[in-house]
């Protein structure tokens, strides 16, 4: 019995040993070995002897980049306003036996050292200045902390002020002056987009009027250039047919009923070239009951048979003759369609009156499209 209880502890004895001699360091860490007390060795990844109950390990040191943020700190700016501040550090172990043997508690030295150094960097600066200048007084917490933990093997990578947060009566003036600014700019913007919209709606009248005046003008034109050519036609009309005060005062008589016609009418004109025409024609009146003729003034009056016309020299053809040439064409026009649609073999020969035949009668037919549409001369009276 005796014996198993001394074979037990010499196992466990053994256990023990053997767990104290062999250890395993996973990467990225560091064991700091103190030997009697006294440091030895920094331990790295991978698999290290020591010797049991004289190696000892003092500190197991992460090595990765660490993220430590600490709570708000009040600091007063330089216009005498507290606003609290929250940071956020970036840093990692690069000597681990200065971290340890350096410093007794380097997160706590890290914390108290970048209170003071943001009291120091935020009092130099005003509120807007300290909103406004975030990356300025990152890079300056960063040169101070790294420049002070160096010589505790810690390298400070990055500093992130993640909240700055004014006094409530200080946001409460702030959020008044910007909803003022956005409305004065939203009044600005508004008037500009009028003052716009004004300028294009001018320019577009403009520009309508401009055209409506061009295209007025040169309807005027040509409406003018019609009339000057429909009066020039009319005129040359006029001169070409040589009217006699005669005519004229046949034409006034028929339009002076189309001047009376409107029952607004109460007073109309006559000219005086109308009276000199009437008395005019009440003498060649007189005249022609005694045997005369119109006065014509400087021509004579001619009668109708002697009056001599542009037709005199024109011989009519006579109707029935034409109307049997035509016809005839007509008959040829349609023997030579029937032709062309009527298959060689069943093709029969034309009958060709007699010369002396007389055409029968045969109600007038449309004429064909190939006579000419000339209107037929007038006859010879």
């Amino acid at each position: 019995m005796i014996e198993l209880v001394i074979l037990g502890l010499l196992l466990l004895f053994a256990v023990i040993v053997l767990m104290r001699t062999v250890r395993i360091v996973p990467q990225q860490t560091a064991l700091i070995i103190e030997r009697l007390g006294r440091y030895h060795s920094t331990l790295e990844g991978g698999i290290h002897f020591l010797v049991p109950f004289v190696d000892k390990v003092r500190a197991n040191i992460d090595l990765r980049e660490q993220v430590v943020s600490f709570p708000p700190q009040p600091v007063i700016t330089s216009d005498n306003l507290v606003v609290n501040i929250d940071t956020v550090i970036y840093y990692s172990v690069i000597d681990a036996k200065s971290a340890v043997y350096e410093i007794a508690n380097f997160i706590q030295g890290i914390e108290q050292l970048t209170v003071t150094t943001l009291r120091n960097v935020i009092g130099s600066l005003d509120l807007e200045q300290t909103l406004t200048s975030r990356d300025q007084i990152n890079a300056q917490l960063r040169g101070v902390l790294d420049e002070a933990t160096g010589k505790w093997g810690i390298r400070v990578n990055r500093v992130e002020l993640k909240a700055i947060d004014p006094p409530m009566s200080i946001q409460e003036s702030m959020e008044k002056q910007m909803k003022a600014e956005r409305e004065r700019r939203a009044i600005i913007l508004t008037a500009e987009g009028a003052k716009q919209s004004s300028i294009l709606t001018a320019e577009g009248e403009k520009q309508s009027q401009i055209l409506r005046a061009e295209g007025s003008a040169q309807a005027r034109v040509l409406e003018a250039q019609g009339q000057a050519r429909a009066i020039q036609q009319v005129f040359d009309a006029i001169h070409r047919g040589k009217p006699t005060q005669k005519l004229l005062a046949y034409q006034y008589l028929q339009v002076l009923p189309q001047i009376a016609r409107g029952d607004s009418n109460k007073m109309w004109i006559i000219p005086s070239e109308l009276t000199d025409a009437l008395k005019g024609i009440g003498g060649a009146l007189g005249r022609g009951e005694g045997g005369g003729g119109f006065d014509d003034g400087d021509e004579e009056w001619q009668p109708a048979e002697e009056l001599t016309t542009p037709f005199d020299d024109t011989v009519l053809a006579d109707p029935a003759q034409a109307l049997a040439e035509a016809r005839g064409q007509a008959g040829d026009a349609s023997r030579e369609a029937a032709d062309h649609a009527t298959p060689p073999a069943r093709q029969q020969p034309p009958l060709t009156p007699p010369a002396d035949a007389v055409p029968p009668r045969m109600p007038p037919a449309d004429p064909p499209t190939d006579l000419p549409t000339d209107p037929a001369p007038p006859r010879e009276s």
